[in-house]
């Protein structure tokens, strides 16, 4: 009895060792795949994690990713180097738009005197309450858990010493909310300039 041809087998281009995600000749799209990793995430995801899903050098996948960005110029969506990692995301000229469909908007914002204590933990970390405060000359501890509750900060560490006091130090979620690749990007401070030395995103 003749046995039935598997499905594709004998067709013409067929190639029935090619891979999911294959271009029909064995081998793999590494932008789809970096798209897909992007969109599964949905956070920043770094070189050294796509390298190693990937197989591909460090060369070939930054170029792919500056062929993409360059694809992705003029859509909603963009392909941004931020918290050390790249991330699939929306342009902020859209923000209102997805802040409408996720009601985002209806977060209380960062006041002034939060982002204060936000900019004295980002530049003094890791950082105590008690430190806080008396740069400040008053009491944080509401604005802390405020910047926790966001997941821009979060204890770091314990201060050797009496009561070891909590530190604090800024998160991923913090690059990411002020668009930063990594701490080193933050702009120049001079002294006593908290107040002003960083400014919320606009939507």
């Amino acid at each position: 009895m003749a046995h039935a041809a598997a499905p594709g087998a004998g067709e013409p281009g067929a190639d029935p060792a090619a891979g999911p995600g294959s271009n029909g000749e064995g081998t793999t799209d590494v932008r789809n795949v970096i798209e897909c990793l992007l969109l599964a995430r949905g956070g920043p995801v770094r070189l050294e994690e796509m390298r190693r899903v990937l197989d591909v050098g460090e060369a070939e996948l930054i170029a792919t990713l500056a062929a993409l960005q360059v694809e992705y110029a003029g859509r909603g969506l963009q392909i941004q180097e931020v918290a050390q990692g790249y991330q699939l995301c929306t342009r902020p000229e859209y923000a209102a738009y997805v802040q409408r469909l996720l009601r985002v908007g209806e977060l209380e914002p960062l006041t002034r005197a939060t982002l204060d204590v936000l900019a004295i933990v980002a530049y003094r970390q890791p950082v105590t309450r008690a430190e806080i405060d008396a740069i400040r000359g008053d009491q944080s501890v509401h604005h802390l858990v405020k910047l926790e509750e966001r997941r821009l900060i979060c204890e770091v560490g314990r201060r050797p010493g009496p009561g070891r006091p909590i530190l604090y130090g800024t998160t991923e979620g913090f690059l990411r909310y002020f668009g930063l690749k990594d701490l080193s990007q933050l702009p120049q401070m001079g002294a006593h300039e908290f107040s002003t030395v960083l400014a919320p995103p606009r939507p």
